[in-house]
Order: C-alpha cells, then sequence, then structure tokens
C-alpha cells in the first residue's frame, strides 16, 4: 500500500463518506480545493467534462450540504445553462450523479431550466 493510498484509506476509515468522492475518482471525475481557512478547505468543487460543452459539477461543504449540477449549451456559442440540480447531503448526490445518464443517451437531461454559474476548471 502507497503512503498517498494509506492516507486516503485513513480518511475514510475516520469519515466513511469520503468514500463517495473515492468513487467520483474512479469514474472520471477532478477535484479542486476551494478557499481555506485556518489551513482547511471551506469546500471541495469536483467537476467531470463531457463532450459538448457539457459539464456535471459538485460543491461539498460538509457530509450534510452538498450540490450536484449539470450544465450545457443549447447551441453552440449559447452560454451555459442550468440542465439539472440536486442539494442534499453526500452520499444521495453523489449517488444521483454516479446514475445521471451520460448527456448522449435519450433520457439525459437537455432542458435549460435556468442561468449556470461559471465554472472554473483549470
Amino acid at each position: 500500500m502507497t503512503a498517498m493510498s494509506a492516507a486516503v484509506a485513513e480518511a475514510i476509515r475516520l469519515f466513511p463518506t469520503l468514500q463517495r468522492l473515492v468513487d467520483l475518482g474512479n469514474a472520471g471525475w477532478r477535484f479542486l480545493h476551494g478557499p481555506r481557512l485556518d489551513g482547511v478547505p471551506i469546500y471541495i468543487d469536483g467537476f467531470r467534462q463531457w463532450g459538448g460543452g457539457v459539464v456535471d459539477g459538485l460543491r461539498v461543504r460538509a457530509d450534510t450540504d452538498a450540490l450536484g449540477i449539470r450544465t450545457g449549451r443549447r447551441s453552440p456559442g449559447d452560454p451555459p445553462g442550468l440542465l439539472w440540480e440536486r442539494a442534499g447531503d453526500l452520499t444521495e448526490i453523489v449517488g444521483a450523479l454516479l446514475v445521471l445518464p451520460a448527456p448522449d443517451q435519450r433520457w439525459a437531461p437537455r432542458l435549460v431550466l435556468g442561468a449556470a454559474p461559471t465554472l472554473w476548471t483549470p
């Protein structure tokens, strides 16, 4: 077991809901740490980019405070719009994101519900 995997295993042992973030990482998600307070991130953002400008996003402030979204464009050149949004606890939101149909599947959300937040991605 490497030092990193031992650290992750220990973090999951202490905080079992972190396993859900590992599940997203295994599904191709990337994570960014938000601003810090006394060296501790205030929130963690995660995202998965699909083709065609569709992005799934996650913001986690606590294991009981998470937000999942999907943004996309109605047509090329349009600003991104909010296609799907769910708020709740981390386990619930990650579960919903993992079963959210891929954008090219016919039952995937396509109706723009409103303006989407601007997501910063590296």
